[in-house]
């Protein structure tokens, strides 16, 4: 490591590699890294294990990509190497130094336009996204599916403890603080203890969900199309499992993570009297959710919109982590794959509500 007037130069041998997404009909290409520059608040992490979301492989079918790109924001590793000036601090104050395991945050805020001084840097008007940015150069180590990542000034980072197993902290940065933004969102408005709260969709969010609002004290009770989520959601927590349409109404609290419209109706439809619905994970392209403006109102149910997460819900979802039942967290990564063999994980998507993950 050299310090220079840009920065602490850091040299790599062997190379960094990483997996760039060039488009939706192309095979993911491995680029390699031979020196990285870290300014002052930078970090460079050595990849432990990466875990390829739901979103990883909507962007990998041709969804809302910048092209080129290094797919991954879900995922674990050690700091290597730290940038010129003062050492950094994770989220919650602790200091950080070369060889500490750590997760990090999906999106780094700018904490200077309109809607990061409302408090809603989840939703920053000029955001650098890990896994979501075009690869240029300075930073080409900009997502997780790769054997080192190059973290920002700013970025949300939160110390992971050495005994919790990777598969259960890598998709803390994603899934797992997702669901605890969700269940934040919802609190807010009714707390869970001694609530029946309906979860619609049971993947690795739905599922971490109705772990997160059992430990709350909710009673819950889950709809999903597929037996197998279904299983897996009384595993989790869930009382009762059902498929769509099956669930009775009346419930106080609603989360749907699916993003289905005919699922986001019905739960909206079938919340009881000051009833309260949070919906995430719709897609762009999805159509319209009729609801009913009167019912709505007479029923006085409240609809609020979950998309991204504060830096806080990644302090949330580590915590949740720490004190879980690490075995049955960890069940929802199922197959492992070498780094040279993660375009499989892209070809081929995990069954069910499990993750596939990716080890350098």
């Amino acid at each position: 490591m050299t310090e220079t007037a840009a920065g602490v130069r850091v040299a790599l041998a062997p190379a960094a590699e990483a997996w760039a997404f060039v488009g939706a009909d192309l095979p993911v290409q491995c680029i390699a890294v031979t020196e990285v520059t870290l300014r002052e608040g930078e970090l460079l992490v050595e990849v432990e294990l990466t875990t390829v979301s739901d979103g990883d492989l909507r962007t990998a079918f041709g969804h809302r990509a910048q092209l080129p790109h290094v797919l991954g924001h879900e995922q674990v590793g050690r700091i290597v190497a730290q940038g010129p000036g003062a050492p950094g601090a994770t989220y919650d104050g602790l200091p950080l130094t070369v060889g500490d395991r750590i997760v990090w945050g999906a999106t780094v805020d700018c904490g200077e336009c309109a809607l990061c001084l409302e408090g809603l840097p989840q939703k920053c008007e000029r955001p650098q996204r890990y896994g979501h940015e075009r690869v240029r150069r300075g930073w080409e180590l900009s997502g997780g599916l790769a054997t080192h990542v190059h973290l920002l000034a700013r970025t949300t980072i939160v110390r992971a403890r050495d005994w919790i197993p990777a598969a259960v902290l890598a998709p803390a940065s994603g899934a797992t603080a997702t669901a605890a933004a969700v269940i934040d969102a919802a609190e807010g408005i009714r707390p869970l203890a001694g609530e029946t709260v309906l979860v619609s969709g049971c993947s690795v969010v739905g599922l971490t969900a109705i772990a997160m609002a059992n430990e709350r004290g909710a009673r819950v009770v889950a709809v999903d199309p597929e037996p197998g989520r279904r299983d897996l959601a009384r595993t989790f927590g869930a009382t009762a499992a059902h498929p769509p349409g099956r669930a009775p109404g009346g419930f106080r609290v609603g989360l749907e993570l699916s993003g289905e419209t005919d699922a986001v109706g019905s739960v909206v439809a079938s919340a009881g009297t000051g009833g309260v619905v949070i919906v995430t994970g719709g897609a762009a392209d999805a159509p319209p959710v009729p609801v009913s403006a009167d019912s709505l109102a007479e029923r006085l149910v409240t609809i609020r919109g979950v998309d991204g997460y504060r830096p806080e819900h990644l302090v949330d979802a580590v915590r949740f982590l720490e004190r879980a039942d690490h075995d049955l967290l960890a069940g929802l990564v199922g197959a492992t794959v070498a780094f040279a063999d993660a375009p499989r994980a892209l070809d081929a998507p995990a069954a069910g509500a499990t993750r596939i993950a990716v080890r350098p």
